[in-house]
This record gives structure tokens, sequence and C-alpha cells, in this order.
């Protein structure tokens, strides 16, 4: 088999494991390929949380006898009993002959341990073949497996001239229709959707996910410190269908009557809800919220993602929202320093997205 060709395979596996975008959480993006005498005989990814793994999938839809056969999976082969057996004695109960893995798994359930079951039965196995692009599209899954908090994302859209809206707070719709379609992929990738109360009350937000394809729901969290929400608000009428939890320093019953679920906190502390959330197995959250929100939430250290969509429009003047509030840094030697960028055209918008350095 040739480099291009082990290339080619692996990029499947890697296609077919991004399927499960939205279903798998906390669990990680996982595909597998099964090859033998030069044509792929078998294929599968993990397709739902809870639901057969990818290695079992490729073998249940496999067209031939497998034994002898070379696997590429994009992720070390579990070595556990979970929801499901491990996928590395499955492996060698098949008979395959070689196991191309492109990541090893951080889990300590796992790490080394699946390679190890694998080459003590006397498979071949490679790894770390094309690591670099699992572990960009695992990036959720690695953080909250080795911390036990969730991945922080921060979305919002501003013009050329750095603005979130006008001065009278007026901001639909900055941005097109192609890139706001797009952010319900990113509401679809993620496991929660966090806001301030302002973008309820000022939008009416409905903070769920329109896609012409199977997705799902985050949960919504709206941080209310004073629980000032407007008790008809679609976010509060839709509680019972859509889970929707307030972080407030209150208490009402009659939220929680309506399907609201209520965290109370003395003060709200980002650090402490996200450990509060990981808790929970929420693996991720997409931060929607106002330039107070971002400011809080980059100022507390939890952030590491930002999407920004910049539009070919100027707003100006100096009481227009720019999409980062707080206090700011006050050199730019300590400004917030992004690293993987990468930029994406939505027809004139330009989506710029990057990972924060910690520590920069």
């Amino acid at each position: 088999m040739t480099e291009l060709e082990k290339k080619a395979y692996m990029q499947k596996a890697i296609d077919l494991a991004q399927q499960g975008e939205g279903f798998v959480n906390p669990n990680p993006l996982v595909g597998s390929i099964i090859v033998k005498d030069g044509k792929i005989i078998g294929e599968g990814y993990h397709e739902k949380y809870g639901g057969p793994h990818a290695e079992v999938n490729a073998f249940n839809h496999a067209t031939e006898d497998v034994e002898g056969a070379t696997m590429f999976v994009t992720l070390e082969p579990c070595a556990h009993y979970g929801k499901t057996p491990p996928c590395a004695l499955k492996i060698v109960e098949k008979k395959i002959k070689k196991v191309i893995i492109a990541k090893t798994d951080p889990n300590p359930l796992v790490n080394m341990k699946g390679i190890e079951i694998l080459k003590n039965a006397g498979i071949e196995v490679e790894y770390g073949f094309m690591s670099d692009q699992v572990e960009l599209q695992n990036e959720i899954f690695l953080k909250y497996i080795q911390t036990k908090k969730p991945f922080v994302s921060i979305k919002y859209a501003m013009t050329a001239d750095g603005k979130l809206a006008t001065k009278n707070l007026d901001s639909k719709w900055i941005t097109n229709e192609a890139s706001r379609a797009y952010v319900h992929e990113l509401r679809n990738k993620h496991m929660a959707i966090l806001v301030g109360v302002n973008t309820i009350i000022h939008d009416d937000a409905r903070l769920n996910t329109r896609l012409d394809k199977p997705h799902r729901n985050p949960i919504r969290i709206i941080i209310d410190p004073e629980l000032s929400i407007p008790r008809d608000a679609y976010v509060i009428k839709t509680a019972t269908v859509q889970p929707t939890w307030i972080v407030t320093k209150k208490y009402e019953q009659r939220l929680v009557d309506q399907g609201v679920r209520i965290i109370q906190m003395p003060e709200i502390d980002f650090v402490q809800l996200m450990d509060k959330l990981g808790e929970e197995k929420v693996d991720s959250v997409l931060i929607e919220g106002g330039s107070y929100t971002h400011g809080k939430a980059l100022e507390s250290g939890i952030v590491d993602k930002v999407y920004v969509f910049i539009a070919p429009k100027l707003i100006g003047g100096t009481k227009a929202l720019t999409p980062v509030g707080g206090e700011g840094v006050a050199l730019m030697s300590d400004a917030y320093q992004l690293k993987n960028v990468k930029y994406t055209p939505f027809g004139d918008d330009i989506l710029m997205e990057g990972t924060i350095i910690k520590g920069a």
C-alpha cells in the first residue's frame, strides 16, 4: 500500500467521522475503514452517543470476510467496557492483520491500552498517521476528556470597523444569509449555547438549531443574575422541548414549573459555572452573548476558540457596541493571541476562526 493510498483511506475515515457531529457528545468523532486486497470492504463511524463505535459499525457493514484485512481508524480503539464492549477486543476477534490509527486516545481508560491489546495479539499497529487533522476534528473531546471542563467558543459578527451593533443596538443583520446559516452548524457542534439575558430582552432569541439535515438543539444557558428575563420570552415558552438553564442569584418556582432549570450562584462566576457544566457532562459551550458577556468570558480565561464573522459594512460612531467589552488589556503585549487561524469566505463575508493561546 502506497503512502498516497494510506492518506486517501484515512481521509475517508476522517470524513466519515464528521457525520457524527452533534450526536456523539461527550464522546469523540471516530471513523473507520476496512481495506482488503486493495479495496474498501467495510466502513463505519460513531453515529450516536451510546451506540456502536466506528469499528463495530465498519464490521457490521463489511461486504466480505475481514480476516487478514487492514483497518484504518481515526482514534485509538477503546480498551474498556463502557456503554459498549472494548473495540480492541473485537478487532482481535475478527483477526484483522494491521491497524493504522491517526490519534491515540488520551482518555485514561484507553491511552495506549487499546494499542497494547492489539500488539499483544500479534496485530501490526501504526499510530500517529495524520493525527493533526483528527486533533482539530476532536478539539472538543480532547479538552473535555483531559480536564473534565467544556470546550468554550465565542462567536460573533461584526462590521469592518469592528462594531457589534449600532448606537441604537440594531444588529439585524450584520452578516449575510450564508454566514447566518453556518452559525447553525456551530450550534449543532456544541452541546450548549450561552448568552446574557440582554440578548433575550432585546432580540427574544430562540437559540435553537435550524438545519436542513438531522441535528440537535443545544442546551440554552442564560446568564441572568436578577431574573429579569421576560416571562413570555420564546426560551421560556419552549423550555419543556429544549433544555433551558438560567444562571442567577435568585429563585422562582414559576419558572421551574414552566420547565426552566435554575442554577443559583451567589455571584456569577464563569470559572465555577464551567466546572459545574463539566460535572454535568456538558463538553462544549458556544457563547453568543453580547459585548459584556464576551468580555467577562475572556477575562475569566475560559475561552478556547473564537469565531469572528466580518461583514463589508461600516457603522461608525463611538457609541456603537464593540464585540468584546469589559476592562480590556492595557498593552498590546497583553492581547489575547490566536493560533491555527483559518479564513473562510461566505459570499462577501469572511469567517476568521482561531484557538486562543493560553497564557499568552
